[in-house]
């Protein structure tokens, strides 16, 4: 036995070792790819302080910076899991599912909660791009249905913050039938005069796009987030022209009349709270 590589080195070791390593204390921007610490990072919720990106935010986080004194109730939706077609690529839909519910803690890619906005009651109906990229499948559907008839019973405000590369392929039909469900149940919203306030953040797309999140009585964008139906470069392909640097961005659709407003994250709560001191008189 060698006392001093057996015992000693491994003490001297344990001594100098850092707990956290340099991967769980800092991340990069997607854009500029410098260096941000998580903890401030998280603090200036979730925007590079270099470049003022917009990267992407987690639900949990999402949820508090919205809510006031970060104080909201979640409302159940119920789950079951749905593999009308018995879909397999490169491994089964239903093991990409349990993946995803394990990265996230989450049954699906859709959350509903309710609470204060503004010292205003609110249902918000949230897409997390964390979750199989917020694609709307069966459960996204019926979520956004059930929110809706949520506001109607409470006779509040909806709003939904939108995240989504569109319809989830590997529910075939199943998921481009979400696209008139959601679109039925916004109809149901302008029934009950309920006002419907549709926050767009980076990217939304596809299906989502085409359906519930243009239809909002006023339409909100994050700053720079892609907003679009089908991608640039088959846009491209298709008409065979060049588009513009920003096509199909929030700043791009605002100048085109598409949307309503640009907003920056840190002040999203605080415009919604003042849209819905309008839209409740």
């Amino acid at each position: 036995m060698n006392w001093l590589t057996d015992f000693v080195k491994p003490k001297l070791s344990s001594l100098v070792t850092r707990k956290d390593s340099p991967s769980d204390l800092w991340t990069n921007c997607n854009k500029c790819n410098l260096m941000l610490y998580k903890s401030e990072h998280k603090d200036n919720l979730f925007v590079c302080s270099h470049c003022d990106n917009h990267m992407n935010m987690d639900v949990e986080n999402r949820l508090n910076s919205l809510f006031d004194e970060k104080t909201y109730e979640m409302i159940n939706v119920p789950f079951e899991n749905n593999d009308p077609l018995k879909f397999k690529d490169l491994k089964k839909y239903s093991d990409r599912m349990k993946a995803a519910q394990k990265k996230t803690d989450q049954k699906d890619a859709a959350i509903v909660a309710k609470g204060n906005i503004g010292n205003i009651e609110v249902v918000v109906f949230i897409l997390d791009f964390n979750f199989m990229g917020g694609s709307m499948g069966q459960f996204v559907g019926e979520a956004f249905k059930i929110a809706c008839e949520k506001s109607v019973e409470l006779k509040c405000p909806f709003i939904s913050v939108s995240s989504s590369g569109g319809a989830r392929m590997q529910e075939g039909i199943v998921s481009l039938m979400q696209l008139p469900k959601t679109v039925a149940a916004v109809n149901v919203l302008d029934q009950h005069k309920i006002p419907y306030i549709s926050v767009l953040t980076h990217p939304t797309t596809g299906g989502v796009s085409a359906s519930f999140a243009m239809l909002g009585d006023i339409i909100i964008a994050e700053k720079g987030s892609m907003i679009g139906f089908a991608g640039k470069r088959v846009i491209e392909e298709t008409i065979k022209e060049q588009l513009p640097e920003d096509f199909q961005t929030a700043e791009y659709l605002l100048d085109h009349g598409m949307i309503d407003m640009v907003v920056h994250r840190k002040e999203l709560s605080q415009t919604l709270s003042k849209v819905l001191s309008f839209v409740k008189k």
